[in-house]
Parts: structure tokens; C-alpha cells; sequence
């Protein structure tokens, strides 16, 4: 399984940003996808994260700026991210998830950067 990240890039505050996740060479649907951040000399945080039949949860920094969406046709999910300030300048990792009795499938995509300028 692949998870294929694309959509960072260099963008003024209060711009936005539309990340994607294309998760390939899956034999099902995740049940959740989401999206984490890591900058420099910080820990990875949650953006973003969806579960099917659940909706979606966002961390603190992002909530009311961000929509976690997906294509469930395509196993994929989108991030757009608006009124972007300078801290969220980090690298966007995507993740799917899917527990099927006693196995955990987990997956994280290369990550894509983001860099807010001021």
C-alpha cells in the first residue's frame, strides 16, 4: 500500500492550501484517514483525522481554518486549509488506518511541505 501526497507548497498568510492522499494498492477502504504535521524541532501533531460513520475531529491549531474531506471512491482524502498563518508552515503527513479483527493496517504517506510566509 502507497499513500501518495501532493498539494504543499509556498503560500502567503491567509492563503490556502488544498493537500490530497491517494491511498493505492488497497484491497478495502480505510475506515479512517487523517493528517498529521511535524515542523522543525516539534513533535507530529494531528490536523486532521476522518472516520467513516464517525466524522471528523481536528486538532486545536486548525480548527474553523480546516476541512478534512474525502473520496471514498478513490481512497482518497483532502485537506483544505484556509486563512493559513505562518505557524503552520510544516511537513503534512497523511495517514489511513484500518483495524480488521486482530490485524491493524496503518499507513503513512512521504509527507508534503507546507511553508506559510509572512
Amino acid at each position: 500500500v502507497q499513500l501518495q501526497a501532493s498539494g504543499g507548497g509556498l503560500v502567503q498568510a491567509g492563503g490556502s492550501l488544498r493537500l490530497s492522499c491517494a491511498a493505492s494498492g488497497s484491497t478495502f477502504i480505510f475506515t479512517t484517514m487523517s493528517w498529521y504535521r511535524q515542523a522543525p524541532g516539534k513533535q507530529r501533531e494531528l490536523v486532521a483525522l476522518m472516520t467513516s460513520g464517525r466524522g471528523a475531529d481536528y486538532g486545536d491549531s486548525v480548527t474553523g481554518r480546516s476541512t478534512i474531506f474525502r473520496d471514498i471512491a478513490k481512497n482518497t482524502v483532502y485537506l483544505q486549509m484556509n486563512s493559513l498563518k505562518p505557524d503552520d508552515t510544516a511537513a503534512y503527513y497523511c495517514n489511513a488506518n484500518e483495524v480488521r479483527g486482530f490485524q491493524e493496517y496503518d499507513y503513512w504517506g512521504q509527507g508534503t511541505h507546507v511553508t506559510v510566509s509572512s
